[in-house]
């Protein structure tokens, strides 16, 4: 059995000019909801086995906080510059590619690959995550390079603990 954590970075700034998009920080807002959403899911789940981020400012500052808060070292994320894409092609990889001893992940990523990713992969469909939206994702395997279809068995977002 396989269990798959896939978080949408928090909210991001576009108040600054000049700055490239990989760069881009997080709001106030996004650093409250993931502080927000890490504390409650350090609470009620087990601590995932690995934490990969893609390496873009917004994803790596979420990754970060939740790091704080499941009590998992910085020094041990994993950072992909191959997660900075906005499909699901690299995802896919990143997690087939996970090695078997881990049996629980939790993957920092952005938008447009997710959302593609949790309905290719989740049995419920989700029309959009959110930012700071963590889903959950149980698969009947014993290497993740043979994952299919999974039982979607969390969705979990900022709005739901205000």
């Amino acid at each position: 059995m396989k269990t798959l954590y896939i978080v949408r970075h928090a909210k991001s700034s576009w108040e600054y000019d000049g700055i490239a998009d990989i760069d881009r920080p997080l709001k106030k807002r996004g650093i409250n909801d993931a502080h927000l959403l890490s504390k409650y899911l350090a609470d009620v789940m087990q601590k995932p086995d690995v934490f990969i981020t893609s390496s873009a400012n917004r994803a790596l500052h979420t990754s970060s906080i939740f790091c704080e808060n499941f009590g998992y070292p910085m020094a041990n994320l994993k950072i992909k510059r191959q997660l900075y894409s906005f499909s699901d092609g690299y995802l896919v990889k990143t997690i087939k590619a996970l090695d078997d001893s881990f049996d629980s992940a939790i993957i920092f990523s952005h938008d447009h690959g997710i959302n593609t990713f949790v309905n290719k992969f989740g049995s419920k469909p989700i029309a959009h995550v959110p930012t700071c939206g963590v889903i959950g994702i149980q698969f009947d395997n014993k290497h993740w390079k043979s994952i299919k279809k999974g039982e979607t068995i969390l969705i979990e977002a900022p709005k739901n603990h205000k």
